[in-house]
């Protein structure tokens, strides 16, 4: 199965350096042998020819907004609805999260409640136990488009997790940042985000891991379009 990762940021150096650019960070996160991946620098205008191109679309994070007048989101979101028209499964992160749900009729803001840095605990339906992921976001989604249902959520994000049936599923937070590359990211970007949240990252960080769960939900939902770790 063919992945296309389209890639709308960039690593910093040192992050690229130490961990890797955006697509190979997700080419490490969903190895798997039933899956090949190709990579598109969409924010660099580098978009597949056709929506058909591959057997699902993956859309990363980015230090851009969703909100922002730029053409090549623009054009990513035509993308996107062409996409959900032709059923082809879409998967999107952080940035991508926040760009399907615009793309496809909801909201998207700069939340009042600041910055998410570090692991958060999630819940999300179908999995018992607190789902822990690594955050890194301003913006949040604040309507969900018409048919689209969150299945993940916390008090800090409201729509932390979003299915779109058979055609989408999106996440928040940023479940191919594992702790090591978090913490070298706050320590880079520290002079921008509040103390006191680096802080509370911190601590975290000494008591929280990424948990698996919502990884193997995108792999079985690129493969099945199905939400249910059981295939």
């Amino acid at each position: 199965m063919k992945i296309g990762i389209l890639r709308t940021g960039k690593t910093l150096p040192q992050i690229n350096e130490n961990h890797g650019e955006m697509d190979d960070l997700f080419v490490r996160l969903l190895a798997d042998d039933a899956f090949t991946f190709q990579s598109y620098a969409v924010l660099e205008d580098v978009f597949p020819a056709s929506v058909t191109e591959c057997d699902a679309w993956l859309i990363t994070g980015s230090a851009f907004s969703a909100y922002e007048d730029l053409p090549w989101i623009a054009q990513l979101e035509d993308l996107i609805c062409a996409a959900k028209d032709a059923q082809i499964p879409m998967v999107g992160v952080c940035f991508g999260h926040q760009i399907m749900a615009q793309a496809l009729g909801g909201k998207v803001e700069k939340s009042d409640k600041g910055w998410g840095l570090g692991p958060h605990d999630y819940k999300f339906d179908g999995i018992e136990t607190p789902v822990t992921i690594n955050a890194w976001h301003q913006d949040q989604v604040t309507e969900l488009p018409e048919g689209a249902k969150t299945v993940g959520q916390s008090s800090f994000c409201e729509h932390a997790a979003i299915s779109y049936g058979k055609i989408g599923y999106s996440v928040q937070a940023h479940p191919e940042f594992d702790n090591s590359l978090i913490s070298d990211l706050i320590e880079l970007r520290r002079a921008s985000v509040p103390a006191e949240r680096v802080s509370e990252a911190h601590t975290r960080l000494m008591h929280r891991s990424p948990s698996p769960a919502v990884v193997e939900q995108i792999k079985s939902f690129l493969k099945h379009q199905s939400l249910d770790i059981e295939g």
